[in-house]
């Protein structure tokens, strides 16, 4: 193994055809207050919304430029140049070289293929620019639409988590998905594509 090229505190600008990730500034707070009050947001990440008061909010986003162990990034849409939600990669484990990953989008930036290509451009900066070996997450089962995203980026369902979230009045499980350094060297985010290479043969 190398030595560790992993730099977290590098902010980087990750360009797609559709989405652009970006460092947030405190300009974003409003917009990322409105996102995070969102029922569906609420619904679909198991957040109480009393978690996200302004002041609390304006800290949080104020400050991840200056975290070395983390990387916060805002979703744009690069047509409009609207803030539409956020990509996550935490709890970074040096020794083993893994992160979680987690992301957001808003009510602006759903169904349009958004997600799915914030998801491959973090991906491609965590294998290619980061150096990670794994990028794991946690999604809910009432939560298909994310992962179909996550699926169709290269993530690998590996486990439930039963009974994880109380919401509603039911319990709802959770499934471990995770992607690793050699299945990206492979497919880069496209495993159906690989896939259909390898039946056409």
């Amino acid at each position: 193994m190398s030595a560790d090229p992993i730099d977290f505190s590098v902010k980087p600008v990750l360009t797609g055809e559709r989405a652009l990730l970006r460092p947030f500034t405190e300009e974003d707070v409003p917009v990322m207050a409105r996102i995070l009050a969102d029922p569906e947001v609420i619904r679909l990440t198991g957040s109480p919304p009393e978690e996200f008061g302004e002041e609390r909010l304006r800290s949080w986003y104020g400050s991840r430029g200056e975290q070395a162990d983390r990387l916060d990034l805002g979703i744009a849409d690069r047509a409009s140049g609207e803030l539409v939600g956020e990509a996550v990669l935490n709890e970074w484990d040096r020794h083993n070289r893994n992160c979680s990953f987690r992301i957001l989008i808003g009510p602006g930036g759903r169904d349009r293929g958004l997600g799915t290509e914030a998801v491959r451009l973090v991906l491609g900066h965590a294998f290619e620019r980061l150096g990670l070996h794994r990028v794991s997450l946690w999604v809910f089962t009432h939560n298909p639409r994310a992962r179909r995203a996550y699926e169709k980026a290269g993530f690998v369902a590996e486990g439930v988590e039963r009974q994880s979230l109380w919401q509603d009045g039911e319990w709802i499980d959770a499934v471990r998905m995770a992607v690793l350094a050699p299945e990206w060297a492979v497919h880069r985010g496209r495993p159906e594509a690989g896939a259909l290479s390898s039946t056409a043969l």
